[in-house]
């Protein structure tokens, strides 16, 4: 990817931060009770990492998966765990949906020209103006858990504008297998992008035996409560 002089300063600021801080420290107590020393993790949509770093370092004697077909992402976020020597986090380039193939990844451009890279999505383009479109390779979480011989599943992470139920029907085998606790962002508007619907996401979760929680209060959350992050644990784990 072509990047003017302003892209290649504001990719620097971008890698800076990757490198040097570690957001969402707010969340371990959230996640503690799911993401054991030896946890497998998919963190599908991982950017430039702050989530996959965070995973690495709760699960040492695990493993992350992370999912990225974003180049921009990918190419602050694989210096970013050289930088900070993690070596448990596997970084794909591709991402998930409900079958494998190829789509148009639009990436907004901000008016300072810098990279929207954080609300790249697929799907319709909206409204968001001049973007830069990429063509990006998708696969399935059921071919992705084949493909690895995956044992186990603790935790899947899908924050993708929108993408989030396309990514699960590619994993229903998967979540049925392995039960993972899924942490999902639930927005109307994004999801409206693919099609879907916050309630056609909760009554699907819901008849694979998952409940929904609103975080960080983890209070019950049944149905669609408004825009934002959900945790959903099958009824057996609560």
């Amino acid at each position: 990817m072509r990047l003017t002089i302003r892209q290649r300063a504001s990719w620097l600021a971008h890698l800076f931060k990757a490198s040097s801080q570690q957001h969402h420290r707010e969340l371990r107590g959230l996640f503690a009770a799911h993401v054991p020393r030896d946890a497998v993790v998919v963190d599908v949509g991982a950017h430039a990492g702050q989530f996959s770093k965070l995973f690495a370092r709760m699960a040492p004697a695990g493993h992350v998966y992370a999912f990225e077909p974003s180049a921009y992402a990918r190419s602050i976020m694989a210096p970013a765990l050289r930088f900070n020597r993690i070596r448990n986090v596997t970084l794909t380039p591709a991402g998930l949906s409900d079958s494998a193939g190829r789509l148009t990844l639009h990436t907004p451009l901000k008016r300072s020209s810098a990279l929207g890279y954080g609300v790249a999505h697929l799907g319709a383009p909206g409204d968001d103006g001049k973007t830069v479109d990429q063509t990006v390779e998708l696969t399935t979480l059921d071919a992705f858990a084949n493909l690895k011989g995956l044992a186990r599943l603790d935790l899947v992470k899908a924050d993708i504008e929108g993408w989030e139920m396309r990514a699960l029907k590619g994993g229903q085998a998967t979540l049925g297998r392995f039960r993972p606790v899924l942490y999902l962002e639930v927005d109307d508007v994004l999801l409206s992008r693919a099609g879907d619907s916050p309630g056609a996401l909760f009554d699907w979760l819901g008849a694979l035996g998952y409940r929904g929680f609103s975080t960080p209060d983890l209070r019950p959350a049944p149905r669609w409560a408004g825009a934002g992050d959900y945790l959903f644990t099958t009824a057996q784990e609560r």
